[in-house]
């Protein structure tokens, strides 16, 4: 029976390791993204390095969140590699204790990474990259980043007999601010009657709030204001269901979002999927620990094989691609969303438990 003061040291051995991975991951990300802004930013005018370093360090955490996994990974193969040069896994096996009691620790250490991820880093993360694409926007003097046709947020509203149709180039603020925003008013035949352009439309308590207006009518300008009105119906909860990145939506705001959203009839499947990932996140770190584990126990008197490393290494990325691709299935509404959360986890997690019990007991 393994005491407490080892359970310990092998615990405190594994969070060392962990911050350590973590933090030259987020030093190298931040750096990368730093240089990469400021090349693509630094001939707007009022550009300034400051500008470049906060932007980033706001981005970084949303960048991070999506290592977590790669973190937990290569944390622990590095904590039991370090544990079998230094012969301490050795000794501990001389002394009577099972692989399951050493890993025990291990494994808590992984499950209490993923729920720092989940309560502390996505909440950061969540609020810091809105701040980012704000910052980003008014750097830019409201012209947002150039996008695709086909990645154009769409809207359509009917509002007081009036057919509106909602575009913009880009979302902030969790889906309830447009940025660069276009309304087109449709007659009965379905042409387009009037255009309202925004640099920043804002969705207020029944109307869309429009900054720097230009009117347009058949293809004239009319008439700029500062600001404007659209009447509206939507709900702040559709809007948001229908345009928000589900990465944007902290962990804690998630649930509320899914009720509402399913009680106007949406399905809420990204917001859903979203949820579900972040609950599986601990669980998906153990059987990434478990993973580990099958390549970095077994002793070597020369070091462990590289092989079997490159090997652990390659069967984390399957892994993580795998989760990735059920997540958009998942996304998709082909598979349920707990399901597509909880399936790469527990194969994951009985692949590790078979391997360790058939080395282990034989």
């Amino acid at each position: 029976m393994m005491g407490w003061t080892l359970g310990r040291y092998f615990f405190i051995r594994y969070a060392v390791i962990t911050t350590w991975f973590f933090l030259g991951i987020f030093a190298l990300i931040f750096i990368i993204d730093v240089t990469e802004f400021a090349s693509r930013a630094s001939g707007i005018p009022g550009f300034t390095f400051q500008i470049a370093l906060a932007v980033s360090a706001l981005r970084v955490p949303m960048i991070m969140q999506q290592t977590v996994p790669f973190v937990g990974l290569f944390a622990a193969m590095a904590t039991l590699v370090s544990l079998n040069r230094r012969y301490e896994l050795v000794i501990a096996r001389a002394a009577g204790i099972s692989a399951w009691q050493f890993l025990t620790p291990i494994c808590i250490g992984a499950m209490l990474f993923g729920v720092f991820s989940i309560t502390v880093l996505n909440p950061i993360a969540a609020q810091g990259f809105s701040r980012a694409e704000l910052l980003e926007t008014e750097l830019r003097s409201g012209k947002s980043n150039q996008v695709a046709a086909d990645a154009v947020p769409w809207l359509r509203q009917k509002t007081d007999g009036q057919d509106v149709i909602i575009g913009a180039r880009a979302v902030l603020n969790q889906g309830l601010t447009l940025s660069d925003a276009s309304f087109f008013y449709l007659n009965d035949n379905k042409d387009i009657v009037l255009r309202k352009d925004a640099a920043r439309a804002v969705l207020r308590d029944g109307y869309w709030e429009l900054r720097q207006v230009r009117t347009l009518r058949d293809g004239q300008q009319v008439e700029t204001q500062a600001t404007d009105r659209v009447n509206t119906n939507l709900k702040p909860e559709f809007v948001q269901e229908r345009l928000a990145r589900p990465e944007t939506i902290p962990f804690f705001q998630l649930p509320e979002k899914i009720e509402v959203a399913r009680s106007f009839g949406l399905r809420a499947n990204a917001f859903s999927m979203q949820f579900h990932s972040l609950v599986a996140l601990p669980f998906l770190l153990v059987a990434m620990t478990l993973i580990a584990a099958t390549v970095s126990m077994r002793f070597a008197r020369m070091g462990q094989s590289a092989t079997m490393i490159l090997g652990g290494i390659v069967a984390g990325f399957l892994l993580y691609v795998v989760s990735v691709l059920v997540k958009a299935f998942g996304n998709a509404g082909f598979v349920p969303t707990y399901m597509a959360a909880w399936f790469p986890v527990v194969v994951a997690m009985f692949f590790g438990v078979t391997f360790l019990l058939y080395k282990e007991d034989g």
